[in-house]
């Protein structure tokens, strides 16, 4: 499905932002990579999605290197990045303009009642609440019935509940059709409730720490006793990612 195999990047400036990243991840999957800032989450997601290029290694999605920008990989920003000047129908077809009209209305039908805002497709952004709006750019993204869909952070700048109840809205959406979701998250129990495996970054310069996939059922209880236990696990775990090394020692990608 997609696989990234020694990707590095290299800025101009001389700075190692991404270190020889290695992984596989399967067709209906989801992977968090969590991580400090800058451990490199946000430019793997750059070199996923096409929008950037590794300096070094590559990334393919069913063999085809990524060069650029592609509809079978959509992007969720943290931000929802509405065009204030478009209605949200509008905004959310604006990545499928080149379909036919009539396909094109279905479509965005369809992705607005996926995420409950039918009723506000003639509305304005300025209308929407915080989650409303990041409802629609997931409705935007989706609406290209992407293969890879990528979230970066996606949630961050909501309140808690908000927070927590479009975490599982976003699996019920995922739930639809199954893409591969690959989701950049600071937070922990995120990871823990969204997530199949769980990918930890350490920064200087950005590499895999840790690899692991907690044998958790759906749907998960956040208060759970074996739920904590992995969340205190990889607290720990990102804890010593994000100290600076005393000496010349590695971190192998390990499992815990």
């Amino acid at each position: 499905m997609l696989d990234i195999s020694g990707a590095s990047k290299r800025y101009p400036n001389g700075l190692l932002a991404l270190a020889g990243l290695d992984l596989h991840v399967a067709q209906g999957e989801i992977l968090a990579i969590v991580g400090g800032s800058g451990c490199g989450k946000s430019t793997a997601l750059r070199l996923i999605s096409g929008l950037d290029s590794p300096s070094s290694g590559t990334i393919s999605l069913d063999g085809t290197a990524i060069a650029a920008p592609r509809e079978e990989i959509g992007m969720v920003f943290q931000e929802p990045r509405l065009m204030p000047w478009l209605s949200i129908d509008d905004n959310v077809s604006f990545g499928i303009r080149h379909l036919p009209v009539a396909e094109r209305k279905v479509r965005v039908s369809e992705a607005l009642a996926r995420v409950g805002l039918a009723s506000h497709a003639g509305h304005w952004p300025r209308e929407l609440s915080g989650g409303q709006a990041q409802r629609v750019a997931l409705a935007r993204a989706l609406v290209g019935r992407p293969k890879v869909l990528l979230l970066d952070e996606p949630f961050s700048a909501l309140d808690a509940l908000t927070r927590g109840d479009l975490q599982e809205h976003l699996l019920d959406l995922w739930a639809y059709d199954r893409p591969t979701m690959i989701l950049v998250t600071h937070d922990i129990e995120e990871a823990l409730f969204l997530a199949d495996r769980i990918v930890v970054m350490q920064p200087n310069p950005g590499r895999i720490r840790a690899e692991v996939t907690p044998p958790l059922a759906r749907p998960r209880d956040r208060l759970d006793p074996e739920f904590l236990a992995w969340k205190y696990k990889l607290l720990a775990e990102l804890d010593h990612a994000s100290r600076k090394p005393t000496g010349d020692e590695t971190f192998p990608a390990a499992a815990i």
